[in-house]
Formats: C-alpha cells, structure tokens, sequence
C-alpha cells in the first residue's frame, strides 16, 4: 500500500512539496480556509462535530506483532482489524483525483535526534500543512533510534467516509445510528495514519503523539504528557496534566525558559520535547494572567511573517477577537511555532528533572491547592490522574465530569500501564524529584457554586514549590486524601490553601470530599485490583 501511495501522489498533477510557510499562508488566506484577525494571525471555524477529539472515532490497527503490547483494556484503545485500515486507506487515496491540490510536508517529532521520528503528513488543506509547520519539528540530521522509515499521514479533514461500506466497522453517530464517517486511524507496523472527517487540528497533533508514546519505550524512553520548562540554572520542572488543567499556563512563565508544552521524553540524558510549537487553549485568555501565551497570538505582525492559527474562537468583522465568548465552543484554540513566545530554550532540551507537578483541575472543589507527595503518593497519582473532564476539550462534553486518566494521558499511553508506571517509578528511584499534586480547578464549592483558582495564585504556588522553600514551612495532613498541605505559602491566602476553609457549609464540604474519596476507592479497586500494586501504593487510596 506504501507504493500505491507513491503512486497517488505521482499520478496528481499538482502536489506542492514542502511549501515554505509564507506561501502555506497565503494559500489559507487565498483559498478562505482561514480570514486574518486584527493581530495578522489567522483564523478558522470547524463544523460543530470538529470542536475536540473524537476518542470513540480512534482507532489502533490489530496486528499480531503488537497485540500483546496495547492496552486493550482501556476505552481509548479501540481495535480496527487491517483489512478495515486498509479499506480506509484505499478510499482516502480513492479522493486524491478530486483535490485541485496536495500539499505534503515532511517534518519530525523529537528534538533530541537520537530520538525522532521523521513524519510525512499529506493533505488537501493549506491550514493543516500550516498546523503541521507550527506544531512539529524540522527533520533532523543523523541516524535515530526509531529508524529512518517516516511515519506517513493522511489528513482529509473536511471529506467523509461511506456509511453504508463500514457498517459494524466504524461506530454508529448517536444521531443517526449508522457509522459516523469519520476517522481517526493509526498503523504502528506500517507506520501509516488516516485522519478523515475530523477538522479539529488536535486530532492530527494526538494521532501522532499517541504513536510516539507507543514507539518511545520500545527504545528506552519514558513518553509523558507533560509541559517542562528551566530555570536560569538550568533546573527543570514538568507539568503533568490532561487538556485544560493548566499545563500550558504554568509552563509559560515569564520568569523560567520553556523547553515545551504538551509532550516529553524522560530518556537517560535528560528531558527533550517532542513537538515545536504550542496548542494552546484560548477560553478566558489575558495578557495580565497568560502573557507569554498572548504575546505568541496577538502580537502584530503582516499576515505572511505571522501564521498563528486561530481555531474555534469568537471574531468579529473587524478582525478582533472575544476570548470569553464560549458560543462556538469552550475549546478554542491557537496553535504557534514556540518561537513566537518570549523565553524558549531553542534545543527544547533539559537535564533531570527537580520540581514534578501532577496537575488537576477537581471540579468537587475539594482538593488543596498543592499537595506534597511521598514517592507512594506520587506512584498512586500518577496511577489515578485524577481530574474533571473540562467542558470542549471532547465533543460532547459541556460541563465538568469528575474523570480517572492514569498518567495524567490514559487517551495517548496505548501501551499497558506497567510500562509507563514502571518506566516513572525507575526515573524517580534513579534520578531524584519533589513531586506535588496541584489543583487549579475549583474552591469554595463544587463547579457552579465555588469559582476557578485564580492562575496568579498557582504561579505563586508553583514558584515557591519549584525554588525548594516550600520544603521548609509547616505541612498538614488531610485525612480524607492522605495528602500533605502547607500550612502556610507566601502571597496565597490561607483559605486558599486549605479548602475545607473556603466553604460555607463545613457539612457540605465534608459530604462532596467523602464523595470523590468513594470515587478514588471505588476506580482504584476496579482499575488496579489485581495489577500488584505495591501495598504503599495502594495505601495511599483516598476511602480505603
């Protein structure tokens, strides 16, 4: 099938190879996939079934030589047979002839080249070749421990499938009751991906990561979904969290260098991002709480130097922008070349990490603000990854829901989760880490009562974490979450610090922590009964 992709794309009178970016720019702009916002960046809708990933249209290829190595188990690994992958194949390539125009970028993932993997992503829309210069990396030089073969992927964001020819195939829209259309597929023997039906540039961003953390171990990499960025002598701090807990927000701090902000490897040498660029969420954004964030989209500049891809947001005629509009959706988006922020190490590589926050955004509005954990209680959360599934981030959810992600990405780990609690348990045994659990989601009530805490506050908290002096205050224990809370930070009120205080009705409290605390035992008994969880581990278990 490899060939008969050569062959599709030499048989098309008119593919464009590795366009520069001024010219994949002008295309958008010429071809309306995108209008300019006042700040010369550009900007775009998708159709309402495009606002967020689509996990129940993912798919994972089943071949013998990587069955045992997936997690079936998890409901994010949805099997596809290969005679169904290839049929899917076939009928993208079937619709190469009724596009005016191809546009095919080679790119990497991986900026330590000992680890990359090239990347060849084919699509009939300028906008998604531009999303691919923006998010991945230029190819590398020399050999990498992942080979040379690159990872090809077509994307057909705007087309859709036959119902009628993948029935019992594809999953049925809640709608209609037949198959979708849509698809978001990946090989990982072939190496060969399909995006078809799904606008939402986030699906080709997660298809490609999903495949790096299944191919990262098999070389001796720990892949986590994680932002880290340095300080000025070169301390590193990752930010673990699924999308909308705050990964990017904390990581893009004026006063520390990124190294990058969704995607890692942990390998013997040190921390390396895996993309070079940023997928920022937009809802609510300042330049007063997020300014590096602000300066990357809303910086001016002629249309054809700037290239930030705004997607899914509020925008006017005259090109402004309303960032707390959430009528389109809660999940707007820009993605932009990490350039294009203010403080940026260029290798995006770092040493061994010293500061490790397992973020949450915990719509129970219960948990601390930050939380210090033992080598157990950071096996245990990193086992839970514990937070709410905020509002957009998936299509169809529209408020919080109360959501248990092992190793805070249990949508992109394919691979059984020994392997990546294995891999972390090792790093931290070998290298040596603080870990703390932060919540940036709600206090003084559940979501709808209580309000998000302020991110300034978080900074704060982080700061303090990360320079080592919280080590030296007065800690607590909270005897419904087994955590260990600072008594005092400096700058953070104490209410904030300790929630219980933060509600009105101290009953109220008490009955919606109890409540999550079931949650946890109840999760943790049903995910990891008999996985051999080590007794100190298991100890930690709120509700237990």
């Amino acid at each position: 099938m490899l060939s008969q992709l050569e062959r599709a794309l030499g048989e098309h009178p008119d593919v464009w190879w590795n366009p520069p970016r001024r010219e994949l720019i002008a295309e958008a702009i010429r071809r309306r996939e995108a209008i300019v916002a006042e700040s010369g960046a550009l900007a775009t809708w998708t159709p309402p079934h495009s606002t967020g990933r689509r996990p129940g249209d993912t798919y994972i290829v089943d071949r013998p030589e990587v069955h045992e190595h997936i997690d079936w188990d998890s409901p994010y690994c949805n099997p596809m047979s290969p005679d169904a992958f290839e049929g899917i194949l076939d009928d993208a390539l079937r619709a190469f002839p009724r596009k005016r125009r191809l546009y095919l970028v080679e790119r990497a993932l991986g900026a330590d080249p000992r680890y990359a993997l090239r990347v060849r992503v084919l699509t009939d829309r300028a906008l998604h070749a531009l999303f691919v210069d923006n998010l991945f990396r230029p190819l590398p030089p020399g050999p990498s421990e992942l080979g040379a073969e690159p990872f090809d992927l077509i994307v057909l964001p705007h087309d859709r499938l036959d119902p009628g020819r993948y029935e019992g195939v594809l999953r049925p829209d809640p709608e209609t009751g037949r198959p979708s259309g849509i698809v978001v597929a990946m090989d990982f023997s072939r190496r060969l991906g399909v995006v078809v039906g799904s606008a939402y540039m986030g699906s080709v961003k997660k298809l490609m990561f999903t495949v790096m953390n299944y191919l990262l171990p098999g070389v001796g990499v720990l892949p986590l979904h994680c932002a880290a960025n340095a300080g000025e002598e070169g301390d590193v701090a990752l930010f673990l969290g699924l999308s909308g807990t705050g990964k990017t927000s904390l990581s893009t701090d004026p006063a520390r260098f990124l190294i990058g902000d969704d995607e890692h490897g942990w390998s013997e040498a040190g921390i390396f991002n895996l993309e070079g660029g940023c997928y920022a969420k937009l809802i609510d954004l300042s330049p007063e709480k997020e300014p590096g964030i602000w300066w990357a989209v809303m910086h001016r500049a002629p249309p054809l130097e700037h290239g930030a891809i705004i997607e899914n947001a509020m925008v006017y005629p005259d090109g402004t922008l309303d960032l707390s509009d959430r009528r389109l959706t809660e999940n707007s988006r820009a993605s932009y070349p990490l350039r294009f922020l203010p403080r940026v190490i260029p290798e995006a590589r770092g040493g061994h990490p010293t500061a490790i926050f397992f973020l949450t955004a915990d719509a129970y509005g219960v948990l601390p603000p930050i939380a210090r954990l033992d080598p157990a209680g950071a096996m245990f959360w990193f086992l839970m990854g514990y937070t709410s599934k905020l509002a957009g981030t998936e299509t169809g959810v529209v408020t919080p829901v109360a959501t248990f992600s092992r190793f805070f990405g249990e949508p992109f780990m394919p691979r059984r989760p020994g392997v990546y609690a294995g891999m972390l348990g090792e790093a931290l045994r070998a290298r040596g880490a603080r870990v703390y659990l932060v919540n940036t989601g709600w206090i003084g009530g559940s979501y709808g009562v209580g309000r998000r805490i302020d991110i300034s506050l978080t900074r704060r908290m982080v700061a303090t974490a990360i320079s080592g002096k919280l080590e030296a205050v007065e800690y607590r224990e909270d005897p419904i979450f087994k955590l260990w809370v600072p008594i005092a930070c400096p700058g953070v009120p104490g209410e904030v610090l300790d929630p219980a205080r933060a509600w009105r009705d101290a009953r109220a409290y008490r009955r919606r922590a109890e409540e999550l605390a079931a949650a946890f035992r109840e999760h943790f008994e049903r995910a990891f009964a008999d996985a051999g969880i080590p007794p100190e581990v298991a100890a930690r278990c709120p509700g237990r």
